[in-house]
């Protein structure tokens, strides 16, 4: 049978144009200069045995097969593995514009543990015109793709069995295109010479745009038509990504082309030598600091910091990555979310001194370019918001709309806070989508103004108070932490007088109590289910959503503070809230001039709607909120292991690296831990050298360079997502510890959110019934 030539003498073959068309080339990964351009003949590398390449040779790993076709691994088989990023030594760097300047452009006089050698860097380059936006999203993205695709590499070649003596890595050869004659030299990830097997070993989710001329070659030419390319994807695959694969299918024949899934997350670490260096960076969100600790550190720190404010911001630094990154091979940044769901959604065992574990969420997107801006924004609020709960008493978490009331709309430091801030604006924009719900222009408004009882041919019906309460929060305690699972708010509405009257003339009725209960039931029946579900999924009320699932984490803290002393036993009910203020864009606001627009809207009227009466246009007054009451509802450790059964798994992975929510579909999951710390703290030790430097930081006590470095675990192994606690006994009607009176005054947003009333029903741990 023919074969390619693959470098080495010539050798006999039945047809020589066919020996030397199958010459072909392309280009190692990780060497840009030769990355699917077209090269002159020269010596080719033979590679290395990958099971010596990557040090696993004699560990007693079996060879295995490669899948048939496309494959993709088990959500049961989801992990992480780790790598180390030498540029991450300085995530943390914060220079004056005087000391940036002051490093000159010569970068190579500076030592590579001196910061004056970025700043130089930064100085010679030309796309960014902020210090901090070029060291996170050019410096330290570019010196982790080596190190990145190295672990991926050798964690794909160990547990897809590429090892014995067939299966080669970094192997050479040359691809030639039939359709131009030029040859393209490519470096092989691994090849099998005996199956007629190559394995391109991705670990993001798109092909290097440099290598695509050299594989498309090979797929045209017919010297290679006995062998079958796999490409591994460590990541989800990109638009990019799936045309790529679509179109190589198409040149070579889809049973010769497979994609293989393989979903594993990867995380960086800094240097061990720097992780307690005056340059490690630490965040303020969920950490809090005040010298308790340095900072949050995360995956999700990360991301959120590589996130723009503005959807305008975002797309210039898209434009600047792709003109710099034109190998794609740049780790994975927040495109593809949409952070303006963003919530809090676990929190781990606050042990004190050691900081916790926490996780957001958040909704994918189905291209990586949307969305991808304004996690920074949300991630404050929640975090403020966190502290805010935790900080003041009680006594002060109320707020309240009441035109009767004017002296008394919100505590003065709650309102310092932008908790306090969304609570009311929440109450107020309640209002106005009540009133829209009730347009008879609409379908459900007409029908809505047809059901009212009539007096005198007019709709009737009493002044109404409406209020917000939560339905039953769905949590899960699991090995001293809390999964806030499900958040639901229901709407609540009564009839309520009020002292103060709408302008506008004489009442339009007077409504019996007949009336009233008649007026009230298709109310409840025809709008406030529409109001609810605005509530529960309208953008407006996302930053309410956010404010109430910090309420619930809060109130977990306090009750394990109340049993064993927690980093947050001094902030609990200090009433000390001066480092979580108003922020801009609202460091200015006033509970007072919103008050007054509120009083505005209830003696003039917000909306006027012609509703069809003897008497004309009629002018209908509505409003409130309040969060007092408390709903309780378990879920049991069955449901919890068959509706969330990679939950546990999910956090561990999210406190290190963004990853995808194997429970549900179209959910992210990002986070940190408060104290630095990562969920795994063995991570190899020896940094890697960049991709445009050979050496690497040196300080005293650096690893030599020549150290190889070990490799980190991955992230839990197979079967590792079960409980490894003895099981706990369900709690039947546990709820959190009430914390205050109820606030049951007009039109105010009440206490559950914030002090009193909200209970979340939570079941203890129990161990997995699967094997």
């Amino acid at each position: 049978m023919n074969q390619p030539i693959l470098g080495g003498p010539w050798r006999a073959v039945r047809k020589s144009v066919l020996a030397l068309a199958c010459a072909t080339a392309v280009a190692l990964t990780g060497l840009p200069a030769l990355s699917g351009t077209a090269e002159a003949a020269g010596p080719l590398k033979p590679g290395k045995r990958c099971d010596e390449l990557h040090g696993l040779k004699g560990s007693g790993i079996p060879p295995k097969g490669l899948p048939y076709g496309d494959a993709s691994r088990s959500k049961a088989l989801w992990d992480s593995y780790q790598y180390v990023n030498p540029a991450m030594a300085f995530d943390g760097l914060k220079p004056t514009n005087a000391q940036v300047k002051a490093a000159g452009k010569n970068y190579k006089k500076y030592t590579h543990n001196d910061p004056r050698r970025i700043y130089a860097r930064f100085n010679n380059q030309k796309k960014w015109k902020k210090f901090t936006d070029y060291l996170t999203k050019q410096y330290i993205p570019n010196h982790g793709s080596d190190p990145r695709g190295e672990a991926f590499e050798k964690k794909v070649v160990k547990e897809m069995g590429l090892v014995g003596p067939d299966w080669i890595c970094q192997k050479e050869v040359y691809f030639k295109d039939p359709t131009t004659g030029k040859r393209y030299k490519r470096v092989l990830d691994a090849y099998n010479k005996k199956t007629r097997d190559i394995v391109e070993i991705k670990s993001n989710g798109k092909p290097n745009p440099k290598q695509v001329p050299a594989d498309r070659a090979w797929a045209r030419h017919p010297g290679w038509r006995s062998y079958k390319y796999t490409f591994v994807f460590g990541e989800n695959q990109t638009s990019e990504g799936r045309r790529f694969i679509k179109s190589m299918k198409r040149l070579a024949g889809a049973d010769r082309v497979r994609e293989y899934n393989y979903h594993s997350d990867h995380v960086p670490r800094a240097p061990k030598w720097a992780e307690k260096g005056p340059y490690r960076k630490n965040s303020p969100i969920m950490s809090i600091g005040n010298g308790v600790s340095t900072g949050s550190r995360g995956g999700g720190n990360d991301i959120i910091d590589q996130s723009p404010n503005t959807a305008k911001e975002w797309k210039e630094q898209k434009a600047r990555i792709k003109a710099i990154d034109t190998n794609g091979r740049f780790a994975k940044g927040p495109g593809g979310v949409d952070f303006t769901t963003l919530d809090l959604r676990y929190i781990g065992k606050p042990v004190k001194g050691e900081g916790l574990n926490y996780a957001f969420s958040a909704k994918k997107l189905p291209d990586e370019n949307d969305g991808g801006w304004g996690a920074q924004p949300k991630a404050q609020l929640i975090s403020d918001a966190f502290f805010t709960w935790l900080a003041l008493t009680p006594d002060k978490f109320w707020v309240n709309l009441n035109p009767d009331q004017p002296d008394r709309v919100m505590d003065d430091k709650f309102a310092s806070t932008d908790a306090g801030r969304v609570l009311l604006e929440a109450d107020l924009q309640m209002k106005h989508d009540f009133f829209k719900t009730m347009d008879p222009k609409t379908d459900l408004g007409k029908r809505f103004w047809a059901s009212l009882p009539k007096e005198n041919g007019r709709p009737c019906f009493a002044g109404i108070r409406n209020w917000i309460e939560p339905k039953t929060a769905t949590v899960r305690e699991q090995d001293g932490g809390i999964y806030i699972l499900d958040t639901p708010l229901k709407l609540k509405s009564t009839p309520q007088d009020f002292a103060t009257q709408p302008g506008g003339g004489e009442a339009i009725c007077n409504p019996s109590k007949a009336q009233r209960r008649q007026a009230q039931a298709v109310i409840d029946r025809m709008i406030v289910p529409e109001v609810e579900k605005t509530i529960n999924t309208a953008p407006q009320y996302a930053d309410l959503r956010r404010v109430y699932t910090a309420r619930v984490a809060a109130e977990w803290i306090r009750l394990q503070d109340a049993k064993s002393p927690t980093d947050y036993r001094k902030l609990i009910n200090s009433n000390d809230v001066k480092r979580w203020p108003l922020r801009a864009p609202n460091q200015n606001w006033d509970k007072d001039a919103l008050f007054k627009k509120y009083r505005k809207i209830f003696t003039e009227g917000e909306f006027r709607y012609n509703v069809d009466t003897a008497q004309g246009v009629m002018v209908y007054m509505v409003g409130g909120v309040d969060f007092s009451k408390q709903p309780k509802r378990n879920i049991s450790s069955l449901r919890f292991q068959v509706e969330h059964r990679y939950a546990p798994r999910t956090a561990k992975i999210a406190a290190d690296a963004m990853t995808d929510d194997a429970d549900t579909d179209g959910l992210v999951m990002l986070g940190g831990n408060t104290a630095g710390k990562s969920t795994d703290e063995t991570p190899p030790t020896t940094p890697t050298p960049s991709p445009t430097e050979s050496s690497k930081p040196t300080t005293p006590g650096t690893p030599p360079a020549s150290q190889t470095p070990t490799e980190a675990p991955s992230s839990p192994a197979p079967g590792n997502d079960q409980p490894s606690t003895p099981p706990g006994k369900d709690e039947g009607e546990g709820g959190l510890a009430d914390t205050g009176a109820q606030v049951g005054l007009v039109s105010a947003i009440a206490a559950a959110l914030l002090a009193a009333g909200f209970v979340l029903a939570r079941v203890r741990r129990r161990r997995s019934m699967e094997n």
